[in-house]
């Protein structure tokens, strides 16, 4: 059978280890051309391939669910689930997604992109197929970083309460979540992973005891009493942990030997109550170049297949902010050692891995645990650090409860720094980092500011190490600045909540926050040859906004435009309309941004046309609310 006859992983059934080491190997070079050509994420699925394959020979996939955590490690999935035709769209606009989605595929169970929610979500539907009165299996997939996250432990505490509940956990363990995992779970998996099982010693000692001469079945209560107690006592290291929590434990097993991965599944979906089968994986199996760099090759951009290189850009690009970023906080943190850099699991995605090369008593990685990473940085805080905790725009959302509880509450003076805010193209809806100046400004106590550019980032920077007074938070692009010249020296603070005027003009007031700035100067440009001359304000802030900047010239123009890469409902422009309201200034507003919708994979620009965000299409629109007359402008 080749992979693209594979439209329905039931197919997989009665299908000879041969034959499944034929798709594996089909599998393999379908996800690496695939990534090569597209980029997306590489050393997640290349080491599930034979633990997917052996999982659904077990499975009837017309009822038994499997729930990926993450996603990204399911790529093998979406090969044998009806896809492989449309796999060369994987994250382009109109394409196969990166992550699980349950609108994409009947056999996308539950949808996710962010860690550590799988074990829940596979306990619900085990719990209400129970209620139900139904009958199939339920099993979650999770890999040994996304165990580190708060709520898959809190899951594994809840499921090992109910005896009765069939629930299989397959734990990925590759050692890796993007880069090495820490923390103490980890290295005890780790020990485990070097240990041999103790199963058999168990069981060699119930048969001797049956065949001593009177005894037979009769010490059967003793004997369990005896297994378990020999099973702690041998080798404690092989999952008592698990076991203590109620678990039957498995393992670990070597992820990719189909024979043994299919009988230990086989043997798994035979015990009651909740089963950790524990797989050790190799992550980028199969690609020497990803086994070899599997924090760089765990998500790649298009690259030579035989090189393992990237395909270098046409032209050289401007730094990334993150690169930015963290280029700026090493210099600081080099003069000032209360600086301390905290990530969840997100070392090279946020720059700080270059803050641990240079400064590694200054840097702490907490593991794939946000409210974790904020609370700590409370703590830092209360004892006069200067905590910068650098979390993705997306994954901030999971640590709310400690903002406001921990941070904002006590008016401690936690730096955060929020990459990936806005559009961030092909990872999806779970990655768009649209939501934060929304779920941040109704906090008391604590600051809100976004750069124009890579310059001011800098400047941001230097006055979020020197704000003392609260919380303050930072939010910038994926992606490459505009290329303008960054400060080697002289850096100083911004005065909080202060904008500045970029352009005059009398007909309109356009106000841009953070990387709707510079589109706010181009559609200026374009309503100019229309005859429109508009004043464009950077932002800067938030909150506080500038309201002594901002109001007079409001109510001397009359027509004012907002502009903010972020959901419109309670964003950047709800708070430029509050502010006029308060003051009882009733000129019309437009506020522009993202609209009440999920912002689905596509490229960055190609989500921007799609939402009426390019200069050309806002000037259009601002022609279309203002002008008595509206006509289509030819940009």
């Amino acid at each position: 059978m080749h992979l693209s006859e594979l439209t329905h992983p039931n197919q997989l059934h009665g299908l000879s280890i041969h034959q499944l080491k034929q798709i594996a190997r089909q599998i393999r070079e379908k996800h690496l051309q695939t990534v090569a050509t597209s980029g997306g994420h590489l050393g997640p699925g290349l080491g599930v391939v034979e633990l997917t394959l052996a999982l659904y020979q077990t499975l009837d996939l017309d009822q038994d669910k499997v729930i990926w955590d993450v996603g990204h490690q399911a790529y093998p999935h979406k090969l044998i689930t009806g896809r492989y035709d449309r796999f060369h769209t994987l994250r382009q606009k109109g394409g196969v997604a990166g992550y699980l989605k349950r609108c994409e595929s009947k056999f996308d169970h539950f949808g996710a992109g962010h860690a550590s929610t799988s074990i829940s979500a596979a306990l619900g539907m085990a719990l209400a197929r129970d209620a139900r009165g139904e009958n199939f299996k339920v099993a979650a997939v999770i890999g040994d970083g996304a165990l580190t996250g708060g709520m898959a432990l809190e899951a594994i505490n809840h499921a090992g309460h109910l005896p009765n509940t069939n629930l299989l956990v397959v734990l990925n363990d590759n050692e890796m979540s993007i880069s090495p995992n820490v923390g103490a779970i980890p290295r005890y998996l780790n020990k485990m992973r070097l240990s041999p099982p103790v199963q058999f010693l168990a069981d060699n000692l119930e048969e001797q005891f049956k065949h001593l001469p009177f005894v037979g079945d009769s010490l059967s209560p003793e004997l369990n009493r005896l297994k378990e107690g020999m099973k702690r006592l041998a080798v404690p290291k092989v999952g008592a942990v698990f076991e203590e929590l109620g678990f039957t434990y498995m393992g670990p097993v070597d992820g990719h030997n189909l024979q043994e991965l299919i009988a230990t599944f086989q043997q798994a979906h035979q015990y009651p109550g909740p089963v950790l089968v524990h797989v050790a994986t190799v992550k980028g199996k199969g690609y020497a170049i990803a086994e070899q760099d599997q924090v760089g090759y765990h998500a790649q951009s298009p690259f030579n297949l035989a090189t393992g290189k990237a395909i270098p850009a046409s032209k050289p690009k401007p730094p990334s902010y993150a690169k930015v970023f963290s280029h700026t906080l090493v210099k600081l943190a080099e003069n000032n050692p209360k600086i301390i850099g905290i990530t969840a699991a997100m070392a090279t995605g946020t720059g700080l891995d270059k803050l641990q090369a240079k400064l590694p008593k200054q840097y702490i990685d907490v593991g794939i645990a946000e409210q974790h990473a904020v609370t700590l940085a409370a703590g830092l805080a209360c004892e006069g650090m200067r905590p910068v905790a650098a979390i993705y725009s997306t994954f901030l959302q999971r640590a709310y409860d400690q903002i406001v509880h921990d941070v904002c509450i006590q008016k401690l003076p936690v730096f955060f720094c929020l990459d990936r805010a806005g559009i961030v193209g092909a990872d999806g809806p779970t990655h768009q980092g649209l939501y934060d100046i929304a779920y941040l400004r109704c906090i008391p106590n604590i600051v809100l500011m976004a750069p124009k550019d890579e310059a001011e980032l800098q400047r941001m920077v230097v006055t979020g190490v020197n704000y003392t007074e609260g919380a303050i938070a930072l939010r910038y692009p994926r992606g490459n600045g505009y290329g303008v010249p960054l400060m080697e020296e002289g850096w100083e603070p911004l005065p909080i909540g202060k904008g500045e005027i970029l352009r005059q003009g009398d007909d309109i007031l356009l106000i841009g926050y953070g990387t709707m700035v510079y589109p706010a100067m181009q559609t200026a440009e374009i309503l100019s040859e229309h005859g429109i001359e508009a004043t464009v304000i950077n932002a800067r802030f938030v909150k506080p906004l500038d309201t002594e900047l901002i109001v007079p010239l409001a109510q001397q123009i009359g027509r004012v435009v907002t502009l903010e890469e972020g959901c419109l409902m309670g964003g950047f422009g709800s708070a430029v309309a509050e502010a006029l309201l308060d003051q009882d200034i009733t000129v019309p507003v437009k506020r522009i941004g993202v609209p009440d919708v999920l912002v689905d994979h596509a490229k960055p620009d190609e989500s921007l046309a799609t939402l009426g965000l390019t200069p050309s299409q806002i000037a259009e629109r601002i022609l279309k609310t203002f002008s008595p007359q509206p006509s289509a402008l030819n940009v």
